[in-house]
């Protein structure tokens, strides 16, 4: 085991932002081996970038040697947690949990080593669907008080636009689940977002009520810009952990156009470079604090796609901003036949077909806004006709804002 206490890591990082038992927690985890675990709930078929941070904080906990358990919550998402929402979450079939869950799966296996003895990789539907209702409300019902409940924030934020019955249950199921995780692996620490908090306190209450055990909670801060507004989306919609989803190179761009005052929080969150480095990079003055966006984007690209997939972003980044914007095959691209711009192609429906927009209202938005470019010319006319002569060697860039760039290459 690593002579580290990893809580100390975590401490430093900033990670940590509420503990059930501070002392308690650092001692056990300096003292022994523990298992914990991070609950998922397979509610999207990729893991996203909210995510991303309780992957590191499960790779810091292992690399110290403590066991990680994953739990695809195949049970808890057919209801919902109804945490930091202002509306109930779409039901999803059966079906549907368990694609996503197989997703997962895979995704956690680039990052979490689950050779034997490592590391565990659960799905809570094992227990929570054979469950039978007015047992389990004997037996864990009772130990929850309903006043209690409804100060949590997570109900409380509900109660005047409406909160299901469906959803009330969910603390129960989230603290069963470290019950019955306690009780199989004898795993005493669970983590969390922050806006677990409550689902956590929860069940290391019902713990020591049903079995006079220890079990302990932390929890991490959420992935936020120093404005308060939570990462990892852009107008595009989220930011996938898939490469399917969101490519390396829009992955790759994300963070490097990140906001200065953000850039030291996420090199400490997001990348493993020692502290002394996060420090140094994340105090780089004036324009130099790019060069520390550009680290930044590389380790987290490195860390959830590869070593390559960073390497090409990387050069795909710079080629755009330098003089031979044409020479990578990294950036987003479609493959276009020429005949279709013999007669010229109007330019909203050429934005709708590479998917730089949605719809062509929203490509008449983004020309009203002055928001498109063809090479380096912005687009002010809607009925703009794309046409061959617009193309060199075959090839046109597309810009929308000031970031997302998009090939399209003759055929």
């Amino acid at each position: 085991m690593s002579t580290n206490n990893v809580y100390d890591i975590l401490a430093e990082r900033g990670y940590i932002e509420q503990a059930t038992h501070e002392e308690e927690i650092r001692e056990v985890l300096g003292r022994e081996p523990v298992a914990f675990y991070i609950g998922f709930d397979p509610t999207a078929d990729s893991l996203h970038v909210g995510h991303f941070i309780q992957v590191m904080v499960m790779m810091h906990m292992q690399k110290c040697g403590h066991k990680p358990i994953a739990i695809i919550g195949g049970g808890t998402a057919m209801v919902g947690d109804p945490s930091g929402r202002t509306d109930m979450r779409k039901m999803l079939t059966l079906e549907q949990i368990d694609l996503n869950a197989a997703s997962f799966k895979e995704q956690f296996s680039r990052f979490i080593d689950f050779g034997e003895g490592k590391a565990l990789m659960v799905n809570n539907a094992e227990w929570l669907l054979e469950l039978n209702y007015v047992e389990f409300l004997r037996d864990i019902g009772k130990h929850f008080s309903v006043n209690r409940m409804l100060t949590h924030d997570c109900f409380k934020n509900r109660l005047e636009k409406g909160l299901s019955f469906l959803e009330f249950n969910y603390m129960l199921m989230q603290a069963y689940d470290f019950l019955a995780l306690y009780k199989r692996y004898n795993c005493k620490l669970q983590l969390g977002g922050s806006d677990q908090w409550s689902n956590i306190i929860a069940g290391v209450d019902l713990i020591r009520r049903v079995e006079a055990g220890s079990a302990y909670g932390l929890t991490f801060k959420l992935l936020t810009t120093s404005e308060g507004k939570k990462m990892g989306k852009t107008e595009a919609g989220a930011i996938w952990l898939d490469a399917k989803k969101t490519t390396p190179y829009d992955f790759y761009q994300y963070w490097r156009n990140v906001e200065d005052p953000d850039v030291k929080k996420c090199l400490a969150l997001l990348t493993f470079l020692p502290m002394e480095e996060v420090n140094r990079l994340g105090n780089l003055p004036g324009e130099e604090i790019n060069k520390a966006k550009e680290v930044l984007a590389y380790e987290v690209t490195k860390l959830v796609h590869s070593e390559k997939d960073a390497l090409q972003a990387q050069e795909a980044a710079k080629s755009l901003f330098g003089s031979s914007s044409r020479n990578s095959d990294s950036i987003p691209s479609t493959n276009m036949p020429t005949i279709d711009f013999q007669n010229g192609m109007d330019i909203m429906t050429l934005l709708v077909e590479t998917g730089l927009t949605a719809s062509k209202s929203e490509a008449r938005r983004m020309i009203q806004q002055g928001g498109i470019y063809i090479e380096e010319n912005r687009v002010d006319d809607f009925n703009k006709m794309v046409e061959l002569t617009d193309f060199i060697d075959n090839r046109l860039m597309l810009r929308k804002g000031k970031k997302i760039y998009h090939l399209i290459k003759l055929t």
